[in-house]
């Protein structure tokens, strides 16, 4: 390929790349011993106010990425510019009314969907990183039961700063497998900084459990959520914190510069690189801590390929990193 092509007209075409290649309409890794990875940011079918109404274990014939498969896309942006306005509507459209219902996008974000595309990209687990609320939403107990007893994913939870009985339902999803807890200032509408939080973090700390943020405004979510994502409002709760371990979801998104820094600060930080653009994931992969650096995708948002495409790239002819980002920093943090 040319070797400055930044820009593939779908997901196929990464197998322009030498990492990929395409068989029978499938994108597949094209030598085993590029592997393996482990994706610490994927979701399934989030559901809220009733009980999720898709079922988790059902197979689909192709995945409907948020990011459509058939859609041109440019490496070298932060991930949602790639979006058409068609499919920001679309998507929004899913997960808001579609969270209710069994039909949707939302339908094919299910456990076999997922593992697949694992086992055609030499992904060998995934993290599941469920979001919830006060009340009206299960989706931590939902996922991390879906996925009960499988070797091939890694449940985390999710409990709101501000619900009710924050320790016991902690140790409930402890109970149920929880590696982690996921938090989402934008979607759960809580500053991260806030001191039931920081209550919260102090509590994950203390029963060994990791705190994955979403970490820095992305310019699609609400004007509150681009707000309380502000990178700025995560370094008290990093600081006061100190024995509990924080990963930065997509690296503080678009302003990775101030997350970097973080991570270069305060030991307890660790990034993760979901969305960032091609040159972002370089500068990370050259100034970050090599060892809480951190491959992730944001699946079904995006196909898993273009985040591993990015790594590939940026870790050309630096094998030791390249194993470092894709899994041994993440057996490590994990303890898998």
């Amino acid at each position: 390929m040319n070797a400055t092509s930044t820009r593939f007209a779908d997901l196929l075409d990464l197998a322009r790349l030498p990492y990929f290649e395409a068989v029978d309409g499938r994108l597949r890794l094209a030598d085993p011993a590029l592997g393996p990875a482990i994706d610490v940011h994927t979701h399934l079918a989030l559901a809220y106010v009733v009980a999720s109404q898709i079922d988790l274990h059902r197979e689909w014939p192709a995945t409907e990425h948020y990011l459509p498969s058939y859609r041109a896309f440019e490496l070298d942006v932060y991930a949602n510019r790639n979006f058409l306005p068609e499919d920001m509507a679309r998507m929004k459209r899913d997960l808001a009314l579609g969270s209710v219902t069994a039909g949707g996008m939302r339908r094919t974000h299910t456990v076999p969907n997922l593992a697949r595309e694992m086992s055609d990209l030499g992904i060998r687990a995934s993290v599941l990183l469920p979001i919830d609320f006060p009340v009206l939403s299960d989706n931590a107990r939902t996922w991390l039961r879906a996925v009960a007893g499988r070797g091939d994913f890694v449940g985390f939870g999710s409990v709101h700063p501000y619900a009710a009985d924050v320790e016991g339902k902690l140790d409930e999803q402890i109970a149920l497998g929880a590696r982690g807890v996921k938090v989402h200032p934008a979607v759960q509408h809580v500053r991260p900084d806030a001191e039931r939080a920081k209550r919260l973090y102090r509590l994950c700390g203390e029963k060994g459990l990791v705190v994955f943020f979403h970490c820095g405004p992305v310019d699609i979510e609400t004007r509150l959520g681009r707000y309380l994502s502000q990178v700025r409002h995560y370094e008290e709760a990093v600081a006061e914190c100190p024995a509990t371990t924080f990963v930065l979801g997509h690296s503080g998104a678009l302003q990775m510069p101030e997350a970097l820094g973080f991570a270069k600060k305060y030991p307890n930080v660790w990034l993760e690189i979901a969305s960032q653009s091609l040159s972002g994931v370089r500068r990370l992969c050259d100034e970050a801590p090599e060892d809480r650096l951190l491959f992730g995708t944001d699946w079904p948002f995006y196909p898993q390929a273009a985040g591993l495409a990015k790594v590939f790239l940026a870790t050309e002819g630096r094998d030791a990193l390249r194993r470092k980002v894709l899994h041994e920093n993440a057996e490590r943090l994990l303890g898998l």
